[in-house]
């Protein structure tokens, strides 16, 4: 089936400007309107008509897209936007792809076909081609995430600003080997807060070592098992700075496991501040991510894009503190 970026493509132009022809034609160039639809006629390309008679009423139900439910942030976010759509008499339609981004492809029929008036996307591993002509059509928010050189609207932290903040905070307590590990490497968070510990180390006059950098996936598991490849080297770290708390505390079972102490032998950080970090023994230090806020935020600014057809793709950037509790040997 032929799609609008294919139009876009034969065109030469933006899936934005597709859009702009279809729908009000007399916003665009003459000379490129006629490109478009010359275009139109070589592919026999058929806009969604049923989609474009939805789009006059609504339905007052949103999707959200997750990629894993079962992870503590994400349930966070989600909580977060639930409560922001109830106050404002919308619905929340929950696709849980579980990791499969196949699934999270199936969910964009949902908005395709107008079965909901926008969407919130909490990962980008959708391609750049799709999402551009989604946004040239329809109200999307992406959370947590940002993508850059594309005009869509995002809510999210700094991660390396604070990525940073949690590896010096190890630092300043005369750490000189200081681990990282980190999120899966194929999204932008987890390159932001490895840049973050980069920063840090380069600011306490230490040098990159790649045997002390491990690539995990944010989960539990993973963070037990690079931590125990660490713990294999001679000179093993005395500090761990994991991208995720559940990464943490897998680290810091296999430390047990090995009779070493946290924090009296090594020292660690965390990041997110899910709700069991407090309650984790030791007490975990962590950066708290407000999660449950970015879903709320994330709703606002999809409601503000649904009300208003001339709404401008716009940037949110939340604050979050570093928690200090017993993981890293000094209790706030």
């Amino acid at each position: 089936m032929v799609k609008m970026i294919d139009v876009a493509k034969r065109a030469n132009v933006s899936t934005a400007t597709v859009s702009r022809v279809l729908r009000n034609p007399e916003s665009v160039k003459e000379l490129t309107r006629e490109k478009v639809m010359q275009s139109i006629a070589e592919l026999n390309y058929q806009p969604n008509v049923l989609a474009r008679h939805f789009r006059r009423s609504k339905t007052n139900t949103i999707l959200v897209i997750v990629p894993n439910i079962a992870n503590t942030i994400f349930s966070q976010m989600v909580q977060g936007i639930e409560e922001t759509a109830v106050q404002n008499n919308y619905r929340v339609l929950l696709g849980n792809s579980n990791r499969n981004v196949e699934k999270e492809y199936d969910f964009l029929d949902l908005l395709r076909q107008r079965h909901v008036d926008g969407m919130i996307l909490l990962s980008s591993r959708i391609d750049i081609d799709t999402l551009n002509e989604l946004t040239a059509q329809f109200p999307v928010v992406l959370a947590s995430e940002y993508l850059n050189n594309m005009s869509i609207s995002t809510v999210r932290i700094d991660n390396r600003k604070h990525g940073k903040e949690a590896a010096a905070h190890l630092l300043s307590l005369g750490h000189k080997r200081v681990a990282h590990i980190s999120g899966g490497l194929n999204n932008r968070i987890s390159f932001d807060r490895q840049d973050g510990y980069l920063d840090a180390l380069t600011e306490h006059g230490l040098k990159r070592d790649n045997r002390l950098i491990r690539e995990g996936d944010f989960t539990f598991t993973s963070g037990y098992n690079q931590m125990q490849e660490l713990l294999s080297l001679r000179d093993r770290p005395t500090a761990l700075f994991a991208a995720s708390d559940e990464m943490a505390m897998g680290a810091i079972k296999a430390a047990k496991e090995k009779g070493i102490n946290v924090p009296e032998d090594l020292a660690v950080v965390g990041f997110d501040n899910i709700r069991f970090s407090s309650f984790f023994e030791p007490g975990l230090t962590t950066v708290a991510q407000p999660a449950v806020e970015m879903g709320s935020a994330s709703m606002e600014l999809l409601l503000e894009h649904i009300k208003d057809p001339n709404f401008k793709p716009a940037e949110r950037v939340l604050k979050s503190e570093l928690i200090v509790r017993e993981s890293c040997g000094l209790k706030g």
